[in-house]
């Protein structure tokens, strides 16, 4: 390009001028053309006149008539050079593209070679390739099956960890990854039953059969393990651990073993309770505190109570031993198996704690020791059958033959009081107030009912002792009371016979359940008070001369003509009889019989008088009426009765 711009740059030199004097044509000269061409030129859109120019200044630095002359030369030379440096250029790279040639006809050569080589094999190995193919569709199908084959092992079969925990060694300790590993062989077990139901039922037989094996091992390995861990609870007080109770939620999907294993453990307790109740008799608590049972061998009532204390705490204590022992176990049945437990615990006391109260009550400490003693065994007996219920029955029937015992000899004891009662009845005392024997058997019988009231036995229970004790008490004693009584007069006996019945009834009537004995002896006080009262009337009538009258005006027949016309009826022996009648009245309390003095109760003496003075009255209103009747031909009836029944009525109230 550079040789271009230079034949550009100098063009060949134009054709002569004209000859002088004559005129150029316009347009002809070649030289007006060229540098009107030039002139006309935009070199800013001309991009290779401007490449060209600015590499002609890169060696035309001198502007001179000298270097424009050689301007011409100095390119083409600079243009030859350029060429031969291209040439020699180009001839390195043409010697190179040879090399290249060379190692392109050699690779293709061995391409060629490798080509024939290959389609050689290719041909050989057809079958190979076949093969192959074959093979990796197996391989693929076979890993398939080697991933369904990992996947039905581990939904199927344990891990070798799993195993070892199942089967472990005898001394091994059960740990909670015991009873996943187990819960996991009964899932596989349950799973596999799947199988039974498509085409791979002996797949699915020998796993069963397998699990089920395995199963029958860890039971039984859990059994013994179970099995040493009762044996070892013979402390007074045990700690059930979580692992156990796991192990008996475990168990009772074998119920033969779940039955083995509660029984050992009560044998355990059994011994444990036995030994503690014989320590608690004996030795007493850690450090002296509290003291031995046997320390208070002195005070049946207080040895009784905290045998039975000590046995009501202890049976409270296994039962929740077996609560916490059995609270994952979910089968029907478990109230009933730990209450069976329990009873088989508490049986081993049945008979040291026998032993030790029919000694008590064979002592006889007392009828109401007795009672007391009959009352807390029969609380005791309620309390602990509503712990365990009825299946303690040995130490439910302990407690009962005792009660029922000391119950027996207690009222053997009243009984054997109320014959020595009827053995020697003793005279009612001068006072006709309750005899010695009466006050005391009173003394105890109301020592008896006010330990039955403060006790806490079931009230139907209570009632029907309360009825046995007052029939085997108070007949005994009515009975006595009358026959003390028998050969004492009317008015003694009957005072004698109010105040023991009243002493009676002062006694009942601060205990429940003895409303019917109370109206029972309130009848007969009445029927007491109804002789009394009759006696004071009869008192008063004859002290006040009125006796003798009233029973002939009682007696007086109207045939017999009129009542003036009888001896002592005529209107003087009235007037003499109303005048010591008046003096009566002037002070009626004179006229009372000393019997009254002694009646214990002031409420029945007031109305023994009140009713006496009553029955007066009216015996005075009959008198008043036969003598104001003319019949009875009395003169001047009102100077012998000058006061009217009313009047009467007023003096006395």
């Amino acid at each position: 390009r550079a040789a271009a711009m230079a034949d550009t740059a100098a063009p060949p030199l134009p054709p002569a001028a004209p000859a002088p004097g004559l005129p150029a044509a316009p347009g002809t000269n070649p030289l007006s053309r060229k540098l009107n061409k030039i002139l006309e030129t935009r070199l800013d859109n001309d991009k290779e006149m401007l490449e060209a120019l600015k590499a002609l200044s890169t060696f035309f630095v001198e502007n001179s008539l000298r270097t424009r002359r050689n301007l011409r030369g100095d390119i083409e030379r600079r243009s030859l050079a350029i060429n031969e440096e291209f040439v020699h250029i180009f001839k390195q790279v043409k010697e190179e593209l040879e090399s290249i040639n060379e190692d392109v006809q050699a690779m293709s050569s061995c391409c060629e070679d490798m080509s024939s080589r290959l389609k050689a094999a290719k041909e050989q190995t057809q079958d190979l390739i076949v093969k192959t193919t074959k093979l990796q569709a197996e391989n693929q199908r076979l890993e398939m099956k080697a991933q369904v084959a990992d996947a039905f092992i581990a939904k199927f079969q344990l891990t070798p960890d799993e195993m070892n925990l199942l089967r472990g060694t005898k001394d091994e300790p059960i740990t909670e990854d015991f009873f996943k590993a187990l819960g996991r062989v009964k899932q596989i077990h349950d799973d596999v039953k799947i199988l039974l139901r498509t085409n791979q039922q002996r797949a699915g037989l020998e796993i069963m059969e397998q699990m089920a094996l395995l199963q029958e091992t860890s039971y039984e390995r859990l059994y013994r393990w179970t099995q040493n861990e009762c044996r070892t609870l013979t402390q007074e007080s045990c700690d059930i651990s979580p692992v156990l109770a796991q192990a008996m939620e475990a168990l009772q999907d074998r119920p033969v073993l779940y039955k083995y294993t509660l029984d050992e453990f009560g044998t355990a307790r059994r011994s444990a309770v036995v030994r503690g109740f014989i320590d608690a008799l004996t030795r007493g608590g850690l450090g002296g505190t509290p003291r031995p049972i046997e320390m208070h061998s002195h005070d049946p009532l207080r040895y009784v109570g905290d045998m039975l204390a000590w046995l009501h705490q202890a049976t409270a204590s296994e039962k929740e031993h077996l609560e916490a022992m059995l609270k994952l176990v979910t089968i029907q049945g478990v109230e009933e198996n730990i209450q069976e437990v329990v009873g088989h615990i508490t049986e081993g006391v049945c008979r040291p704690l026998k032993v030790r109260i029919e000694q008590v009550i064979v002592a006889e400490p007392g009828a109401v020791l007795l009672y007391k003693i009959s009352n807390l065994l029969k609380f005791y007996h309620h309390t602990i059958s509503g712990i365990v219920g009825n299946s303690a029955a040995t130490l439910l029937t302990t407690i009962e033959e005792m009660h029922l015992l000391s119950k027996k000899i207690f009222f053997n004891s009243l009984s054997l009081h109320a014959s020595k009662l009827m053995d020697k009845v003793e005279l009612p005392p001068p006072d006709l107030g309750p005899s010695s024997a009466l006050n005391q058997t009173l003394n105890l019988l109301r020592e008896v009912l006010a330990s039955h009231d403060s006790s806490v036995i079931p009230l139907d229970a209570r009632q029907a002792d309360f009825v046995q004790v007052l029939s085997c008490v108070l007949d005994p004693l009515l009975q006595m009371c009358t026959m003390s009584a028998s050969n004492l007069g009317t008015a003694d006996m009957a005072t004698y016979m109010v105040n023991s019945l009243y002493m009676m009834r002062t006694t009942l009537a601060l205990f429940e359940f003895t409303d019917k004995r109370l109206e029972m002896l309130q009848f007969q006080i009445e029927a007491h008070l109804d002789t009394l009262i009759n006696e004071q009337a009869s008192y008063v009538l004859t002290r006040a001369g009125l006796s003798y009258i009233y029973n002939a005006l009682q007696q007086h027949k109207p045939e017999q003509g009129p009542l003036s016309n009888l001896s002592s009826m005529d209107s003087v022996s009235l007037k003499v009889a109303m005048a010591q009648f008046d003096r009566y009245l002037s002070a009626p309390d004179s006229l009372l019989m000393s019997q009254l003095n002694f009646l214990l109760s002031a409420t029945v003496k007031e109305q023994i008088i009140k009713q006496s003075t009553e029955l007066v009255c009216r015996a005075y209103s009959e008198l008043y009426a036969a003598v104001m009747d003319p019949s009875n031909e009395y003169k001047d009836p009102e100077t012998i009765l000058h006061r009217s029944p009313h009047q009467v009525q007023a003096l006395l109230s």
